[in-house]
């Protein structure tokens, strides 16, 4: 499998139109709106197949939560 935060990072900066993601910066202090959140979250469902619950959307906020997230996502469904 590809390196996991290498796709996340292209994945977020493509939808949120910026150039860099730090890894530990908050979405929202890089001017990530809620929209662009959902907006996020869906494309991360779609190209891992996992289902992101209501009360874990709060862990995407920033690339490092995202990347442990989608990890951990992947584990329980491998397992």
């Amino acid at each position: 499998m590809a390196d996991l935060k290498t796709e996340l990072r292209t994945l977020i900066t493509e939808i949120a139109e910026i150039d860099d993601l730090p890894d530990d910066a908050s979405f929202k202090d890089l001017g990530i709106d809620s929209m662009m959140g959902v907006e996020i979250v869906a494309a991360i469902e779609r190209q891992y197949k996992v289902k992101i619950t209501d009360t874990e959307l709060e862990q995407v906020s920033t690339l490092n939560k995202s990347v442990a997230l989608v990890e951990s996502k992947l584990a329980t469904s491998a397992a």
